[in-house]
C-alpha cells in the first residue's frame, strides 16, 4: 500500500510541477538519422558521430513544486567535441511535438555553423556593435560571456548561411522564452542576466557580456537553443567537459543503441588510501545473530548488483580510479598470442605499412607491421574438406545464377578474315560484281569469345567480436565462414579471378593477415579447408588490412578491381586505434584505394553502421544487413550488382 501511494504522489506532484510535456516528447533515436544527414549536409564535420548527451545538475532556480517533486535538477545540454555531437536523449520541454523535433534540427544546424562562425558571423556581429549591451559596471562572468558570444556567432552564421531556418528559429525562440522564468520575479542580478539572455536570443549578436553574479545568487537557467562546451571541436582538443570523455567509450557494436542509452560524465580520480580503523581485541566475526541461523541466500561482494544501472543513472559523474589489487574470484581474460605450435604459419618477415594520424594530419610511414599467415597443415580444421551439406542447395542455386553471367561465344559477320564464309556477304559481293559495282572484301565469319576482365578480393573481419552469437545455433564467425564458401562457389561459375583473405590485429606491430585463397589458386577442397579453419580473435585494425589488400589488387591486370569488405563493427585496437582515430585512418586508406583504381565496398551487420559508414565509403559504398543470417546468400548478389 505504501508503494502504491508513493507512486501516485510522485505522479501527481511531478505533473503539477510542470515544465515537461511527455505527450509531445521526441527521442534522439527517432531523429538520429535526419539530424546526422542535416549536420553533414550543412557543412558539419562528417567524422563526428551523433550520440546522447549527459544529464548534468545545473543549479538554477526552480519553482516550489519542482523542488518538492525533486524534478528538473538535471538537464541534458547539447555539446560538441572533437569526436562527437552530443544531443539530449529526449526533448519534451516544448508543448508541441513539432517544436521539439525542430529543436533537434536547430541544434544540428547551429553545430554545423560553428566552424564557419569566425569567418562569417564576426562581421555581422560588428554590424550590431552600436546596439550591443553589456552588464552594468566592470564585473562580468567570463565563462558565461564566452559561451554567450560563441553561441551568438554560431546563430548568426546559421541564419545568414541558411536563411530558410529563420522562421523555424523564431518559432523556437518564442516557445523557449515562454518556458523561461519571468525576469520581473527574479532577484536583481539574476533578472539582469535573464534580460540579456532573452535579448541575445531575439537579436543574436546584440549582447557582449553577462554580469557576474553575487556569491549567493543562483546560476541562470540553461538555454535550450545553445550548445555548451562549444569550442572543443574547433580547437582540436577534446577538453575536459562531458563531451571529452564519456562512459560509453566511443565504441559501438550491433544492438548497442548508443544514442538511446544513458551517457555520463567521467572523471579520473586517485585511489583513496585505505584508512585502518581502531583495533578490536576480539574477533567480530565470532558474534552471531538470529539472521545467521535463517536459511536464506546471501549475496557476496563479487555478485553483480541488479540495481547498479539505476544507481549509476542517478550520478552526475562516474569516477574512475586504478585499483591494483587483484580479486582471485574473478576470471582474467588474456589476449596473448598463441604459441608457435598452435598458431597459423607465418609467411615472410612482415610488411611495414603507413598509418594516418588525423590529430596531426600526418601519414606515419612504416608505423604498422603486417604479418601474412596461412592455416597450418597440422590444424585438423584446415584439412581439405568438401562443401558443408547445409550449403549445397544454396550453392547449386548460386552456381546456376552466376553461370549466366559467364560470357558466351558469338559470330561476327562481314569480317576480312575468319574461319567460315559469310553467305550473306558473299551473295552481296556477287551481286555488286554483276552490276558493275566494286564488291566488298569482308566475306568471312569470325567466332569471338569475350571474357570478363574482373578481379575481386574478399576481406573478412576475424576479430574477437565475431565470436558473438546471433542465434541459438550460429555465431558471427560462422556466418562469415558460410559467406566466404558461397562466395567462392558463385565466382567459380563466372571464371572471375578472386582471392579470399581475413584479418585481425594486436596493436600496430602485429596486424594478422590470413591468406585463404590467392588469385592464381583454384577454389577447391584445400581452400575450403582453410576457410573452415578461420577463428575469431583480437582486434580490428582495418586501415592496414585495406592498404595491403589494395597492394594485392593493384598487381592484377584486370580492368575492374573490387575490394569487398565483410565487417561487424567499427575499427578498433588497443593502442589508441579507437573511435575517430581508427575511422579516419580507414577513410584515408579507402581514398588511397580509390585513387589506385580499386572499387571498395563494405557489407556489414553492424546495426549502427549507418552512422559512420557514409563517412568511410560514401552513400553508395556500403550495405547494412539487418539479419546476419542472410549474409551468405546476399553477399554474391552484392558482387553481381557491382560487376554489371
Amino acid at each position: 500500500m505504501e508503494e502504491v501511494v508513493g507512486k501516485l504522489w510522485h505522479r501527481f506532484i511531478t505533473r503539477a510541477a510542470g515544465g515537461h510535456y511527455p505527450a509531445a516528447a521526441v527521442s534522439l533515436k527517432d531523429v538520429e538519422r535526419v539530424v546526422g544527414v542535416l549536420f553533414r549536409a550543412l557543412g558539419g564535420d562528417s567524422g563526428l558521430r551523433v550520440a546522447a548527451a549527459t544529464d548534468d545538475t545545473h543549479g538554477a532556480r526552480r519553482s516550489l513544486l519542482a523542488r518538492i517533486a525533486g524534478a528538473d535538477e538535471r538537464i541534458a545540454r547539447a555539446r560538441m567535441d572533437i569526436t562527437t555531437l552530443r544531443l539530449p536523449a529526449q526533448i519534451d520541454a516544448l508543448p508541441e511535438r513539432a517544436l521539439n523535433r525542430d529543436l533537434y534540427l536547430w541544434l544540428a544546424a547551429q553545430a554545423a555553423g560553428h566552424a564557419q562562425a569566425d569567418d562569417v558571423a564576426e562581421p555581422a556581429a560588428a554590424a550590431h556593435a552600436e546596439g550591443m549591451q553589456a552588464a552594468p559596471g566592470a564585473a562580468t562572468d567570463d565563462d558565461a560571456s564566452a559561451e554567450l558570444q560563441r553561441n551568438q556567432r554560431a546563430t548568426l552564421c546559421a541564419l545568414q548561411r541558411w536563411p530558410g531556418l529563420e522562421p523555424r528559429y523564431r518559432r523556437l525562440v518564442d516557445a523557449v522564452l515562454r518556458q523561461r522564468p519571468d525576469p520581473a520575479k527574479l532577484p536583481a542580478p539574476e533578472a539582469e542576466r535573464e534580460r540579456l539572455i532573452r535579448r541575445a536570443l531575439q537579436v543574436p549578436g546584440s549582447v557582449l557580456a553577462l554580469p557576474a553574479l553575487p556569491p549567493k545568487a543562483l546560476p541562470t537557467q540553461p538555454v535550450l537553443l545553445w550548445l555548451s562546451d562549444f569550442g572543443g571541436a574547433a580547437n582540436g582538443q577534446a577538453g575536459t567537459g562531458a563531451g571529452a570523455e564519456s562512459a560509453d567509450g566511443g565504441n559501438s557494436r550491433p544492438g548497442d543503441g548508443d544514442t538511446a542509452r544513458q551517457a555520463h560524465r567521467v572523471e579520473r580520480v586517485e585511489q583513496p588510501q585505505e584508512k585502518h580503523g581502531m583495533l578490536m581485541i576480539f574477533r567480530a566475526e565470532s558474534l552471531l545473530s538470529v539472521a545467521e541461523f535463517i536459511k536464506v541466500n546471501r549475496s557476496s561482494d563479487d555478485e553483480p548488483d541488479d540495481n547498479a544501472a539505476d544507481a549509476a543513472a542517478n550520478l552526475d559523474h562516474l569516477s574512475l580510479a586504478r585499483d591494483e589489487e587483484r580479486i582471485a574470484t574473478k576470471v582474467r581474460f588474456d589476449l596473448d598470442l598463441p604459441s608457435a605450435a598452435e598458431d597459423d604459419v607465418v609467411l615472410g618477415e612482415g610488411i611495414p605499412l603507413p598509418e594516418w594520424d588525423y590529430r596531426k594530419s600526418l601519414l606515419r610511414e612504416d608505423h604498422v607491421r603486417l604479418i601474412e599467415l596461412t592455416a597450418s597443415a597440422r590444424d585438423p580444421r584446415a584439412a581439405p574438406t568438401p562443401l558443408p551439406p547445409h550449403l549445397r542447395r544454396t550453392a547449386r542455386r548460386l552456381h546456376r545464377q552466376f553461370a549466366a553471367l559467364q560470357p558466351g561465344r558469338r559470330w561476327l559477320k562481314a569480317q576480312t578474315d575468319g574461319s567460315e564464309l559469310d553467305v550473306d556477304a558473299v551473295v552481296r559481293a556477287a551481286t555488286d560484281r554483276a552490276t558493275g559495282q566494286h564488291p566488298s572484301d569482308q566475306l568471312y565469319l569470325s567466332l569471338e569469345k569475350r571474357e570478363r576482365d574482373l578481379a575481386c578480393l574478399a576481406l573478412a573481419d576475424l576479430s574477437l567480436s565475431t565470436d558473438a552469437w546471433i542465434s541459438s545455433e550460429a555465431r558471427v564467425i560462422d556466418v562469415i565462414r558460410d559467406s566466404l564458401l558461397l562466395f567462392g562457389e558463385a565466382l567459380s561459375a563466372t571464371g572471375d579471378r578472386f582471392a579470399l583473405c581475413g584479418f585481425s590485429s594486436v596493436k600496430r606491430a602485429n596486424v594478422r593477415f590470413h591468406r585463404m585463397k590467392d588469385f592464381d589458386q583454384r577454389f577447391d577442397d584445400r581452400v575450403r579447408g582453410r576457410v573452415m579453419a578461420i577463428k575469431p580473435g583480437y582486434y580490428t585494425r582495418l586501415g592496414a588490412a585495406i592498404r595491403h589488400a589494395t597492394s594485392m589488387l593493384e598487381k592484377q591486370t584486370a580492368a575492374r578491381r573490387i575490394l569487398l569488405i565483410l565487417s561487424d563493427g567499427k575499427p578498433n585496437d588497443l593502442d589508441l586505434y579507437d573511435g575517430r582515430y581508427g575511422i579516419e585512418d580507414t577513410r584515408v586508406a579507402i581514398i588511397e584505394a580509390r585513387s589506385r583504381g580499386i572499387v571498395p565496398f563494405c557489407v556489414t551487420i553492424d546495426r549502427e553502421g549507418a552512422g559512420y559508414l557514409p563517412h568511410l565509403f560514401g552513400p553508395a559504398g556500403f550495405a547494412v544487413i539487418r539479419k546476419p543470417d542472410e549474409l551468405p546468400a546476399r553477399l554474391p548478389m552484392f558482387y553481381a550488382q557491382l560487376t554489371r
